[in-house]
């Protein structure tokens, strides 16, 4: 990592290491509907359990390589929320508990988790080695349960989707990486639909009189991992952080819009083992970036072909091209390239 060009040094999380010969990441999933030619037929029907409800057994992750922002309308939030979404920003969600090494809590909208199913439990293991328990035998959600960081769910079956109502979540998570915020009084409704083998859908509705002005309700898709296993990845330094949005705005110049330009397009490449795709737009003057986390990243340029993001990474441009050939993402693991894709 070049220090020098990286203001914010976020938190670690290391997949768990592996032998190159690892056979376990490579083993085909058994009991799993298959095509012809022996790959996993995702379009086959959904599994069923014995008690006949869909079976949302095994490993999944959000669809996006990338999992997204919740995107909640700006009209369901307080002007207490927005105040607190652009104070996490400027410090570079420096506060966010998966960078603390604390557990996620209700964002659950990222990252690889395994299901584990029976009649009565439903268990969800996260790769940050958090946990989450919806329990299926018939008991009501508490009037006021204990307080903590991953909540209290209960569950039933509406036909063929599960219902899950969740309340008991302290207030120190956030919903999702932006920083959106939730108080004590954080209820959510999600409802599971396995639309067949490969795809479920889940429904989020959430509710907090205290960070929201009115109710609202999202969606995102999960798609099954097959013949493959989740890796842990496991949080080993809380971190160290220098500076806040602010700071970069001071060291800004001024690009031409001619040269800005030059540096639109999309990139693609390799963030560690994942493939991530990086699109880079020109509006109002400024340059923004997709960011890992799925937010919208504004890049405050320091020099012609060198940008700092309000995300705390640093991104530098082919200075040659025109337009640019590649580009940089500066990140505590490591420096990753891109190429632009045509």
């Amino acid at each position: 990592m070049n220090v020098a060009r990286t203001i914010a040094v976020v938190v670690s999380l290391v997949p768990g290491a592996c032998p190159a010969d690892a056979q376990w990441l490579n083993h085909p999933t058994p009991d799993i509907p298959r095509t012809s030619d022996g790959k996993p037929n995702f379009a086959a029907p959904a599994p069923r359990g014995g008690d006949g409800h869909p079976d949302f057994s095994g490993v999944w992750t959000v669809t996006q390589t990338f999992p997204p922002l919740i995107g909640v309308p700006l009209e369901a939030l307080t002007a207490e929320s927005k105040t607190l979404l652009h104070e996490r920003e400027e410090n570079l969600f420096r506060d966010r508990p998966l960078f603390r090494c604390q557990p996620n809590g209700p964002e659950t909208v990222r990252g690889w988790r395994r299901v584990i199913q029976t009649p009565s439990l439903i268990a969800i293991a996260y790769d940050n080695l958090t946990y989450r328990l919806i329990f299926t035998d018939g008991r009501r959600l508490e009037a006021n349960p204990e307080r903590t960081w991953m909540g209290y769910s209960v569950g039933h079956w509406e036909s063929d989707t599960l219902v899950v109502e969740s309340f008991g979540f302290n207030d120190r998570t956030w919903l999702d990486a932006s920083g959106l915020p939730h108080t004590e009084a954080l209820r959510t409704t999600e409802r599971f639909r396995r639309r067949n083998f490969g795809q479920a859908e889940v429904e989020l509705t959430v509710a907090d009189p205290g960070a929201f002005a009115k109710q609202w309700t999202v969606t995102y898709n999960l798609s099954f991992q097959a013949d493959t296993e989740m890796v842990e990845a496991v949080c080993e330094d809380k971190g160290r952080w220098i500076g806040r949005v602010s700071d970069l705005e001071r060291g800004a110049v001024t690009v031409s819009p001619v040269t800005l330009a030059k540096y639109v397009g999309v990139y693609r490449g390799l963030w560690g083992t994942v493939q991530r795709t990086v699109r880079i737009e020109l509006e109002g003057g400024s340059l923004y970036s997709n960011g890992v986390n799925g937010e919208k990243v504004r890049l405050i340029p320091h020099a012609d072909a060198s940008f700092m993001g309000t995300d705390g990474l640093s991104f530098e441009f082919d200075p040659e091209g025109n337009p640019a050939a590649f580009m940089v993402e500066r990140h505590v693991s490591g420096d990753w390239r891109y190429s632009r894709q045509p």
